[in-house]
């Protein structure tokens, strides 16, 4: 697959995930693919990582749950990328970007962020501070209003990264198969 291709099916993707973001129904049904994840580390945490195992042990076994969970999310990855390619380009290209778009989150930062803004306006100081907390971990009690709409600037550029950036580009570098490994990772 070229990385014009991939390209392409990032920026539908981005384009996708602006406009709607992870279906609310999904989520309600079957979940996000990111809570997967989390359930599969958490399973294999609990498995392989007791506080009793010898620490050369325990760093071992981190090694085989890392290989574990790329086996278990990258594999079939792979796998869906192939079948779809087998598709005509444009169902292939929409497919993909729809798949792709569950791993990107610029719509819900962007909805965290002004839900803070939103809060300042309608509700104040310790509407913001609410709002503001549920995105960062620190306290938010001490936070005037200038620290509030800081806070949230912050934890936006933070995640922007890890949200948006990095899934793109590994996205672009290696298809639904690299954004997956991202995420796993």
């Amino acid at each position: 697959m070229c990385l014009s291709f991939n390209a392409v099916t990032v920026l539908c993707a981005l384009l996708i995930e602006a406009g709607f973001g992870y279906p609310a129904s999904l989520l309600d049904r079957i979940k996000h693919p990111v809570v997967w994840m989390g359930a599969l580390i958490e399973s294999l945490d609990r498995r392989l990582n007791h506080p009793s195992l010898q620490e050369a042990t325990r760093r071992r076994n981190g090694w085989i749950a890392l290989g574990l969970l790329l086996a278990a999310t990258v594999l079939p990855a792979v796998a869906v990328q192939f079948i779809i390619l087998q598709l005509a380009g444009p169902i292939a290209l929409v497919i993909l970007a729809c798949l792709a778009s569950t791993l990107i989150a610029q719509r819900s930062l962007y909805e965290h962020v002004a839900a803070v803004a939103n809060a300042l306006d309608a509700g104040g100081l310790e509407a913001g501070r609410k709002a503001v907390a549920q995105i960062v971990g620190r306290d938010t009690r001490i936070l005037d209003e200038s620290g509030v709409a800081r806070s949230a600037i912050e934890s936006l550029a933070e995640n922007f990264s890890d949200a948006v950036v990095a899934p793109s580009f590994w996205g672009v570098l290696l298809g639904l198969p690299g954004m997956v490994a991202y995420k796993a990772i």
